[in-house]
């Protein structure tokens, strides 16, 4: 019996980090993202590359400091913002709360992109029933179990899906490979919106809250949960490039893809080019995929920092709260006329403009309050970093206000 119990234990902590890795991947691969590449693919060809592995490099700094601080202190972030810098965790929270709205918002609208390309069904009736079936999956008495599942099912087929278009498209590999180290350009705004579209805002806390909620606290189980931390920007990392390929091929072949950001699909007309009607479907499914998980991912997690202003409610208090939320998102989303596509690319350069203080706070309390890690030593080499993912994210965010605000005719 003891055995059957140690196994059954085991299974499930594998299940929690596993699902924790596809709850961080599949919100950083979200329609915010997949609109981001098209779009930025398309204005610069093979050099945004370099775009990606920028994003991918910070995103390893930001999740390896911020889960690891988490589960070492068992507390969420903004509670432990709060408890290292009274008042911080009410901003943070607020910031994030306010960033996972903008997000989810762009979301639903990515949702109603997906159906319409898939279907041919209105974006605002697709992204309402989007809307309907997460706030379906948050009522179920088994949402936990719920949300795991469809996550990691909706995660492995968007790859699947996007390595066959990135096979049809043919993309010219060497091009893209000088250029992902030695870029002819480099532009601050469309690093710091992909960075804010895959770990900005709500994206960094997403897995993060997922293990404490699973209970994977503590010292003992730091090794576990930095592996999980690298195994999810490692596929999301391959997820990117993966994308990114497929739309670049179509690009450098001559097709012309509209990024004016006024009702364009630009992903969309990437695929369709890529595998014709059949490549649309895909893209369709793709993005419905990428979008229904992230409406999931920022609802859950944006409601995650409730507790900072209702430090007494349960699952259940959450799971309603998220249920308003995504309705607030719909309601929100159906009363705007912004494009879909520019709401998507706003949602990704706010939620960068949010990252560099929650960093901020998160390397403060690894170098001076070792007492909420329980005495914890943690590695100087990652504080490093850390500090200096932290200035760099402050100087991109500096430098791309107003280009990404002009970017998105807002």
């Amino acid at each position: 019996m003891q055995d059957q119990t140690a196994s059954d234990f085991t299974r499930s902590r594998r299940a929690s980090l596993t699902a924790a890795i596809f709850l961080m991947a599949t919100s950083a691969i979200g329609p915010g993202f997949i609109t981001q590449t098209a779009t930025f693919t398309a204005t610069m060809g093979a050099a945004f590359a370099f775009g990606i592995l920028a994003s991918i490099l910070i995103d390893f700094v930001v999740q390896l400091n911020v889960w690891r601080t988490v589960s070492l202190t068992g507390m969420r972030a903004s509670d432990l913002a709060n408890a290292a810098i009274p008042g911080s965790g009410y901003l943070l929270a607020l910031l994030v709360i306010f960033g996972g709205l903008v997000f989810n918002v762009g979301n639903i609208a990515g949702a109603g992109l997906g159906l319409n390309a898939l279907m041919g069904l209105d974006p605002k009736w697709g992204g309402a029933l989007s809307a309907l079936v997460a706030i379906g999956i948050f009522l179920s008495k088994r949402a936990g179990i719920a949300i795991d599942r469809l996550i990691v099912v909706l995660g492995l087929l968007m790859i699947v899906l996007t390595l066959f278009v990135a096979f049809a498209s043919n993309p010219p590999l060497g091009e893209a490979l000088r250029q992902t180290v030695w870029p002819d350009q480099i532009n601050f705004a469309t690093i710091t919106t992909i960075v804010g579209g895959t770990v900005g805002g709500y994206i960094t806390y997403a897995g993060a809250h997922r293990l404490l909620d699973r209970g994977l606290v503590g010292e003992e189980h730091i090794k576990e949960v930095t592996k999980a931390a690298l195994s999810g920007i490692a596929m999301t990392g391959v997820m990117r490039y993966i994308l990114f390929l497929a739309i670049l091929g179509v690009a450098v072949s001559g097709a012309v893809i509209d990024t004016s950001g006024k009702g364009a699909n630009p992903a969309a007309q990437a695929f369709q080019a890529a595998a014709g009607e059949l490549g649309l479907r895909t893209f369709g499914l793709v993005l419905w995929a990428a979008a229904i998980t992230s409406v999931i991912g920022a609802a859950y997690t944006s409601m995650s920092f409730i507790t900072a202003f209702v430090p007494g409610i349960g699952e259940r208090g959450r799971n309603r709260a998220t249920v308003a939320f995504i309705a607030v998102s719909l309601s929100v989303y159906l009363a705007l006329g912004t494009a879909p596509a520019a709401l998507l690319l706003f949602a990704g350069g706010f939620n960068g403009l949010i990252l560099p203080i929650g960093l901020s706070i998160f390397v403060y309390v690894g170098w001076r309050r070792s007492d909420l890690m329980g005495g914890y030593h943690y590695p100087r080499w990652l504080l490093m970093l850390g500090a200096i993912t932290c200035l760099l994210t402050w100087y991109m965010a500096a430098k791309s206000v107003g280009p990404i605000l002009a970017f998105v005719n807002l």
